[in-house]
């Protein structure tokens, strides 16, 4: 199978960067609508919550399986059957007049929204040369950049104009076109969905896989809202956890025909390189989750507004991944980007972490422009690094796994922030009251002072003394989730920095030069 050429190659590279977008922007699109969509639906924001956490734990459930998937059904089948489901369950998302009926279709959903990912990646590189794949990657990794941003700025938008169905449906036109052009511009590999027969299907490694993430994930995801190990549902799912991956991990590597072939972990470099994606994961998502809670809740920006603020720094930052993925087709080696990408996002936690609490949208225009280059010098070459070393055949393997790590990441930073970000709360606030007490000079003065205000306005002294008492205690808790958050930022600069080190065992070995037509036909076999 020739490479495409011309128009050909630009709609599939346009088809499958827009397919991963949609995906991820999914991700974190409902983070700015939960409040809308719980008072539509007559439940709280915690059970509301549901609905990110049934889309997780169905991405990370079919990400490690894509790859398996795609070789039984045919990768072309697979993917247009996982844009179909996908769009499908996004108009059927937008329909539901329940919280129970939203959920099964969030998850059906992250079932078909998980294989874009992967698959998306694997057609992209095989549309290039061997030589030009670290360029095709320049071009994913702008989807991964700009898909879990564009989230919550696409999701404020239609907060604000339109209604919270709007989040889902927005997906139908985009999933339709990207449809047709897969049909008409993505060609089938020889002996593609003929390998039905050849291939035995690991139902136990499936089975085990879908019990030991789906109940990681509800741990990782609903933890904190649970209180952790005094929930019995987080205690028998931890067990459930630990017990189906060691037994996933025995059973993969002990069986010929494995889900996911669990053996190229035993390849030092990818070993290595999973970690350093897990940090950027951990980053990524976790930026992108602080970041807006400390937006709203602290400085009191709209849903709109910080999606806006996100969005200039970020796209600033996108332009790079071409330039990284031009230079590394030159022979330019990953392991500077990712050492300076790493330090890059370690700054911008610091940065972050300076911020005043009393600062306009665009003050947090440096800090995250920081992130955004810290984040395109980092993503690409571990991309790039994903596959390097590994045989063709493992491609799929690698890849998908990557991936998977890398959501996985972004689900434990997710929860660990979410714990940090409440046990420092509750520190700082035991901080703060001590010095709010009667009698306390600087206490009293704002008292008096705010008591003094309201009287001269018309209230009587003791309604004026007790609103006073209630703004300050409020402000309070203003600062204290004002420090908490500032903590977090500086904890996810840490994971950065510690994992540095480990950067001298991502070097591979310098091979002969090989002849890429050999390579890539072995790249499409793999595929």
């Amino acid at each position: 199978m020739s490479s495409p050429k011309g128009f050909a190659k630009f709609i599939i590279v346009l088809t499958t960067v827009t397919a991963a977008v949609m995906e991820l922007i999914d991700t974190s699109i409902v983070n700015v609508g939960l409040n809308d969509m719980a008072g539509s639906l007559g439940v709280n924001i915690e059970d509301v919550s549901w609905v990110i956490t049934s889309y997780a734990i169905a991405n990370v459930i079919i990400i490690p399986m894509t790859g398996f998937l795609a070789e039984y059904f045919g990768r072309k089948n697979y993917y247009i059957a996982s844009m179909i489901i996908f769009t499908i369950a996004s108009y059927m998302c937008g329909q539901s007049t329940n919280l129970v009926e939203l959920i099964i279709w969030r998850f059906i959903q992250g079932i078909g929204g998980g294989a874009l990912l992967s698959t998306s990646q694997a057609i992209l590189f095989d549309a290039f040369k061997p030589e030009e794949r670290p360029m095709a990657a320049g071009m994913f990794g702008m989807g991964l950049i700009l898909g879990p941003t564009l989230g919550p700025t696409v999701g404020g938008y239609l907060i604000e104009h339109f209604s919270w169905p709007w989040m889902f449906l927005v997906n139908l036109p985009v999933g339709f076109i990207a449809t047709i052009l897969a049909m008409v511009f993505i060609d089938k590999k020889e002996g593609e969905g003929k390998k039905k027969s050849q291939l035995s299907v690991d139902y136990i490694g499936i089975a085990l896989l879908m019990v030991g993430i789906a109940c990681l994930q509800f741990v990782l995801e609903r933890g904190e809202s649970e209180d952790w190990f005094s929930s019995d549902a987080i205690k028998v799912c931890s067990v459930l956890a630990i017990v189906a991956i060691a037994g996933f991990i025995y059973w993969e590597l002990k069986t010929p025909s494995p889900v996911v072939n669990l053996r190229i972990m035993g390849k030092r470099t990818y070993a290595f390189t999973i970690i350093f994606t897990f940090v950027a994961g951990l980053g990524l998502f976790t930026s992108v989750f602080v970041y807006p809670v400390l937006a709203q809740r602290v400085l009191g920006f709209s849903a709109l507004e910080t999606g806006l603020s996100l969005l200039p720094p970020t796209l600033a930052g996108v332009v790079m991944m071409p330039i990284i993925g031009r230079m590394m087709s030159k022979g330019v080696s990953p392991i500077p980007f990712i050492v300076v990408g790493f330090i890059l996002f370690a700054i911008y936690c610091w940065t972050s972490a300076a911020i005043s609490p009393e600062v306009g949208r665009w003050a947090f225009f440096i800090p995250l422009l920081i992130r955004a280059m810290g984040i395109s010098m980092s993503q690409l070459p571990l991309i790039n690094q994903a596959v390097a070393g590994l045989a063709p055949k493992d491609y799929a393997a690698g890849i998908s796994l990557n991936n998977m790590i890398r959501q996985i990441g972004g689900a434990f930073g997710i929860a660990m922030a979410n714990n940090f970000i409440s046990h420092r709360y509750a520190q700082h606030r035991n901080d703060l009251v001590v010095n709010t007490y009667d009698g306390a000079p600087a206490f009293t003065q704002a008292v008096n002072g705010i008591t003094g205000n309201m009287v001269n306005s018309g209230s009587d002294l003791a309604s004026a003394t007790a609103k006073a008492h209630k703004l300050i205690d409020l402000t309070v808790d203003k600062q204290s989730y004002y420090l908490a958050y500032l903590d977090t930022f500086r904890l996810i600069g840490l994971f950065f920095l510690m994992v540095l080190p480990l950067v001298v065992f991502l070097r591979v070995k310098k091979k002969p030069v090989v002849d890429t037509k050999a390579v890539k036909k072995a790249m499409e076999a793999a595929h």
